[in-house]
């Protein structure tokens, strides 16, 4: 499914809305800076794959959107940046997977060091915020019942995935930024990521409905898909969308994303008080 598909797919589930106007046109308070770091260990996404020397599909719309709230994008592949100076960002926005201190077979992309790693997740609970997109919980997996400080951090951890198909995202945070004019819920094509260990503090913004849906790996009582959390004075904030092209095209994902940013650069306040237990009950059981 392509744009011209898609869109016709979700206009009928929501009415498709722009952003508010004060986050467009009248940029953030303040210029911020951004890292948005996507060097995969694991399975590389083609929105984030760089071609010919380009930035990647996404690097390119994170910062045409950056453009248009005064925030600067600075996009990375190289796992030493975390060893430099973290305090320039106010941010880090990742889609990277697999352990990022392992080397891959791609050119210039040097893998992370368990010490810089370190230094990411202290930089983040000192108050540095995230914004996590789709395969952004594909890092630095649990071994056991033992979950990983990236895992603890993020709020979730990515189990499976089944083949790309349309599906229900429920909306019971609508006064989360950016969800305002949402609907209650929006239909739309995508590769719906299976989810583990839930974090039991989220507060559930996008709930993947499961009715319906083919595959084993969702049949589960309906799960978070999109989230947000604190991680001691960090705000984290993270959303399953993002596998598909068309999607990140799309203004639901725009909405969403822009929305999400504002919040972890404190540009609103929203309290995310935990409600996973509420709206997602049975939001950790697997399947049989």
């Amino acid at each position: 499914m392509r744009r011209r598909e898609f869109l016709a797919a979700a206009g009928a589930g929501v009415a498709l809305s722009t952003f508010p106007l004060r986050w467009t046109h009248g940029a953030f308070s303040a210029p911020k800076k951004i890292l948005y770091f996507t060097r995969s260990a694991g399975f590389e996404h083609s929105v984030v794959a760089r071609k010919g020397g380009e930035l990647a599909f996404s690097e390119k719309i994170l910062i045409q959107w950056g453009k248009e709230v005064n925030v600067e994008v600075v996009c990375s592949k190289d796992g030493g940046v975390f060893d430099g100076d973290l305090d320039q960002f106010d941010a880090f926005a990742f889609y990277a997977t697999g352990d990022w201190t392992k080397p891959v077979d791609r050119p210039n992309e040097p893998p992370a060091t368990e010490s810089g790693v370190k230094r990411l997740l202290e930089a983040i609970a000192a108050g540095k915020g995230v914004i996590g997109f789709h395969a952004a919980n594909d890092a630095f997996h649990s071994r056991g019942n033992e979950i990983s400080p990236f895992i603890k951090m993020i709020g979730g951890e990515f189990a499976s995935h089944g083949r790309q198909q349309e599906a229900t995202m429920r909306v019971v945070s609508p006064k989360f930024p950016g969800c305002e004019k949402l609907g209650d819920s929006f239909r739309m094509m995508e590769e719906w990521y299976a989810m583990k260990n839930l974090a039991d503090d989220l507060h559930v913004i996008l709930v993947q409905e499961t009715e319906g849906m083919q595959d084993a790996c969702y049949q589960r009582p309906p799960y978070p898909a999109t989230w947000a959390r604190m991680h001691g004075k960090g705000r984290v904030f993270y959303t399953s969308l993002g596998h598909r092209e068309d999607v990140w095209e799309s203004s639901i994902m725009k909405q969403i994303s822009l929305g999400g940013l504002a919040w972890v650069l404190g540009e609103v306040n929203f309290d995310p008080v935990p409600n996973i237990k509420e709206v997602t009950p049975g939001a950790n059981q697997l399947p049989k």
